[in-house]
């Protein structure tokens, strides 16, 4: 199980197993701090009662560690591991986690009692996986190691199938297998030899959202704009600690620009910043990062990718995400991570800003939208989405590419067509479909529904009181660990790097929840507080420019360099083996190639999910 994922730990490895309870724990390594064998990890505590395998970095260690309870410790060395695992011992596993600053996935032993303990980060970061099968606990940090645990039957679900097809991912805590889940965010799980088991969830996303808009900050521009940079600059250079070389993503925009701000602020020598471009594909960041990078003064490293370099990747795209797994912007995250791994072993990113202060497009156009729309009768909505669907997209697509840049926002057709479905929903609906790969994923796979997902209306979801809270917090407890985290996670550690993301430093999203909302969208402006902060350190007009992601030109990519890759995949002979409905794939597929109509989303699920098929379930 450990080999399975030696490319997330190449430096070396070590198994501990306790016999008389028949417990085995395997970790792979990636040295990042304590390169000694003082670090090496399955570790023990000084008083043999507890034994821990971790994946992530503990970035208070050294706070922990001057808590006078740990003052007669006789430290091994200086490695967050050992933190973790002597203040569990000396403090208590409840008081640590609540201590605990940073990104991790956890298991922990406890010989006394006969316990097994499982651990994820607050925000999702790391990935964990686990499995109760007969009286057997198997736990990961990919499903690849369950495949090579051969100790029992994988099973896909076809409620998965279902709800992948819809979003790219499959929603936690449900995995693409039966019995096999994923621990949420901020959840800490118990298992004991006498057959107990328990969950709780030690900090949580909702509980933090409700609270900050209770009580919201009172404080003016001036005030909050200077303890988050505050925060922020504490975050950053709490997490550029590393015995190893580092550096930073940096796209030019201003989340990734703000980190390699507060990177050279720290006085620390040298900032190594990373960005790849891509001129081919009708649009390219990488002019705006070198900016930012020459006026930070990094040593800024730039590659420029062909369509056969992004192309060249998509066959591995199935290894490498051992569950099915749809956003197209994989491919580019795997570039940037190769590139930088060849530089360093740790990157900062600028992941989770669009979330906590409400940078994303959707925000600001679907509160206004779902306020206007709600003025419109439904008879009038729905004629005029039938007039929007009647435009040719190909059309759209032309006229935004003649359009000088930001006049019209990239990828035009596609919003267009989002806008059209949206106007006859309800606020849940528009977020929904907003948030959909495929708009009917049961008219694809109908053997059975999606995974109930927390309903709209109700929890804390439905307690916020705006539509813009509900759609961050959505975004906070379900795209973001499921989809931009796992992309980033597994991009960056199948080439051995680790990414760290400040911005989602639990301070950082609890400030970021107290804020009112002119503090995240003012006068149509994103990210007002945020913008402010990377302004300190980035001329204005560096950073002033059209949000553009971070993707590819998938629909022509599909008719053109990937028609005949797409074509053996959705061979009717193979295709799905029943999870998938083989007339209906074939439809989309051949008006997406006739032009008719822009399928390129929904098409890239099934693609993603009969590839990981083929690599994975039919071994």
């Amino acid at each position: 199980m450990g080999t399975a994922i030696a490319h997330r730990g190449p430096d070396a490895s070590g198994i501990w197993t306790d016999d008389a309870f028949g417990l085995a724990l395997s970790h792979r390594r990636l040295s990042i701090i304590d390169l000694s064998e003082a670090g090496a990890q399955p570790m023990v505590s000084a008083d043999g009662r507890w034994v821990i395998c971790y994946n992530g970095e503990i970035y208070n260690s050294n706070d922990i560690r001057r808590d006078p309870v740990l003052a007669s410790v006789a430290w091994r060395g200086h490695s967050d591991t050992e933190t973790i695992v002597e203040s569990v011992a000396r403090r208590g596993l409840n008081v640590t986690l609540d201590d605990l600053n940073g990104m991790f996935a956890i298991a922990l032993w406890d010989r006394r009692e006969q316990a097994l303990h499982l651990v994820r980060d607050r925000l999702g970061i790391k990935p964990l996986f686990a499995a109760q099968f007969g009286d057997r606990i198997f736990f990961a940090s990919e499903l690849k190691s369950f495949h090579a645990a051969r100790a029992f039957v994988l099973e896909i679900d076809p409620s998965s199938v279902a709800s992948f097809l819809r979003f790219g991912y499959v929603p936690a805590p449900h995995s693409i297998y039966r019995g096999v889940r994923k621990l949420m965010p901020g959840e800490h799980a118990t298992f004991s030899v006498r057959g107990d088991c328990s969950s709780r969830r030690y900090w949580s996303a909702a509980d933090v959202a409700l609270r900050g808009i209770e009580s919201p900050l009172e404080i003016s521009d001036e005030e909050a704009t200077a303890q988050l940079s505050s925060l922020l600059a504490d975050a950053v250079s709490r997490q550029m600690l590393a015995d190893v070389p580092l550096g930073a993503f940096l796209s030019g925009g201003i989340d990734s620009s703000a980190v390699a701000g507060l990177m050279v602020r720290t006085g620390r020598g040298p900032v190594r910043t990373f960005s790849i471009g891509f001129p081919e594909f009708g649009f390219d960041e990488s002019k705006d990062a070198a900016a930012v990078a020459r006026h930070l003064g990094t040593q800024h490293t730039e590659l420029v990718v062909t369509a056969s370099d992004a192309l060249g990747v998509v066959p591995q795209l199935a290894e490498m995400y051992d569950e099915p797994f749809a956003d197209s912007s994989q491919i580019p995250t795997h570039l940037v991570s190769k590139l930088t791994r060849e530089h360093v072993t740790v990157a900062l990113s600028g992941d989770g800003g669009d979330e906590l202060f409400g940078g994303y497009n959707r925000y600001r156009l679907a509160e206004g939208m779902s306020q206007r729309l709600s003025l419109i009768p439904m008879a009038a909505r729905r004629l005029a989405a039938g007039a929007l669907h009647a435009i040719p997209m190909a059309w759209v697509d032309g006229i935004a590419s003649l359009a000088p840049r930001g006049m019209l926002p990239s990828q035009a057709a596609d919003k267009l067509r989002k806008f059209a479905n949206v106007m006859t929903l309800d606020s849940e609906g528009v977020y929904r479909r907003l948030v959909s790969q495929c708009e009917d994923p049961l008219s694809l796979s109908p053997m059975a529904d999606e995974h109930p997902l927390t309903p709209w209306s109700t929890g804390a979801v439905g307690a916020l009181p705006t539509f813009l809270d509900r759609m961050q917090l959505l975004d906070t407890i379900t795209y973001l660990p499921d989809d931009i985290l796992q992309k980033v996670d597994r991009a960056s550690m199948a080439v051995a790097l680790e990414a760290r993301p400040p911005l989602l430093d639990h301070r950082v999203v609890e400030f970021a929840w107290h804020l009112p909302r002119h503090f995240k969208i003012r006068g149509g402006e994103t990210k007002w507080l945020l913008r402010r902060v990377a302004e300190q350190m980035v001329p204005k007009q560096l950073l002033d420019r059209p949000k553009m992601g971070f993707g590819i030109p998938l629909a022509d990519w599909l008719r053109g360099p990937l028609r005949d890759w797409a074509e053996d995949l959705l061979d009717p002979q193979r295709l799905g083996a029943g999870f998938i409905d083989v007339s209906a794939a074939r439809r989309l597929w051949m008006d997406h190639l006739t032009g008719r109509r822009n399928w390129a989303y929904a098409l890239w699920t099934v693609l993603m999910f009969e590839a990981w098929r083929r690599r994975w379930a039919d071994i």
